[in-house]
């Protein structure tokens, strides 16, 4: 049996083991110039234990869709147009601001971009790592501290008994990025988002970062949303991948049949414009022509239809929804077929 959501088919078994189900989500932000369309009704799953990735270029509205989730978005401007968002059978739009609060760090928890914004500056780390336990946990300050240290041991900062007592301007980038992932833990949330927390890093440290969360999942069993526009990353890392495009989901598959059968022109780009290790000559990488299209002002068919060379007269006038095209492989694509 399936039941029809607003742009895919989804197998009644599994909502039936989601932890997270979010429902033609849309999310403006009302700006003198106009109304940007930030997220246009999406729809997906997350079952626990997941490990998902949403890619995208910047702009196309992965952190506002997660942001909405949370319901951390600026109020005025930002409004959260319409939609459910379903979290352990519970409608997050639905709960009062006292509740959310609840749900924010004990049961979703998010890293965010830049840890050295994300951190308080004048607080020790050992603070603000306590403060979250103390709150949610109801555990006294000794007892915080404690379970601080283990975080970060965990999370592999030495002497992590000597550090509860530092500021984060005495922390490199990526010990400041792993106390973020140890604060995170704290309350061990059924749901990590990982809006790019290794964006700021340099590589090497952005691999340890990966491979961290990557066995904190595994051990832990919570739930991973990655967001971030390195496919490089996302192929070592996620088991799923959602791709959007101008507020649009527009193409989702298992991570091993996006690479290697796109089925979205747009997926298509992003991986041509990678560099191959696994071909004997090196090819130019390509480029998407064309800008994304001015989210104050949507155009009514594809928005992609502009930069792409499948174009045909139907991408001009209607905006595909998301289809099956083979199983767990979903396209919102007129000439997917082609692909």
């Amino acid at each position: 049996m399936h039941l029809i959501h607003s742009n895919y088919l989804i197998d009644k078994r599994d909502l039936l083991m989601a932890l997270l189900e979010v429902t033609d989500l849309t999310t403006t932000f009302h700006l003198k110039a106009g109304v940007v369309q930030a997220v246009n009704g999406i729809d997906f799953l997350i079952e626990e234990g997941e490990l998902v990735g949403l890619v995208g270029e910047s702009g196309c509205g992965k952190s506002v869709s997660m942001r909405s989730i949370l319901r951390i978005i600026p109020q005025p401007p930002g409004k959260i147009e319409s939609g459910k968002i379903l979290f352990k059978g519970k409608d997050l739009l639905s709960l009062k601001e006292d509740q959310m609060r609840n749900i924010r760090g004990k049961e979703i928890a998010m890293i965010f971009q830049d840890p050295m914004t994300s951190l308080n500056p004048v607080l020790t780390i050992g603070r603000q790592l306590t403060e979250t336990m103390e709150e949610h946990l109801q555990l006294s300050n000794e007892m915080a501290k404690k379970r601080v240290i283990e975080l970060l041991d965990l999370v592999g900062i030495p002497d992590p008994k000597a550090c509860l007592d530092r500021y984060p301007y005495e922390f490199s980038g990526g010990m400041r990025q792993r106390a973020m992932i140890a604060m995170a833990l704290s309350c061990s949330p059924s749901l990590l988002i990982a809006d790019e927390p290794t964006t700021a890093l340099d590589v090497t440290i952005q691999a340890q970062v990966t491979e961290l969360v990557k066995s904190l999942q595994k051990d832990l069993g919570m739930a991973v949303i990655w967001i971030t526009h390195d496919l490089g990353v996302v192929a070592r890392l996620v088991e799923r991948v959602k791709v959007m495009y101008a507020g649009y989901i527009v193409e989702k598959a298992p991570v091993e049949k996006l690479y290697s059968h796109p089925k979205h022109p747009y997926t298509r780009g992003l991986l041509a414009s990678l560099p191959r290790l696994d071909e004997e000559t090196s090819a130019e990488l390509e480029t998407i022509p064309g800008q994304p299209p001015n989210q104050l002002d949507l155009p009514k068919g594809c928005p992609f239809a502009e930069r792409c060379s499948y174009q045909v007269e139907k991408c001009l006038e209607e905006n595909p929804m998301l289809e099956e095209v083979e199983k767990d492989h979903y396209s919102a694509c007129w000439e997917k077929d082609r692909l």
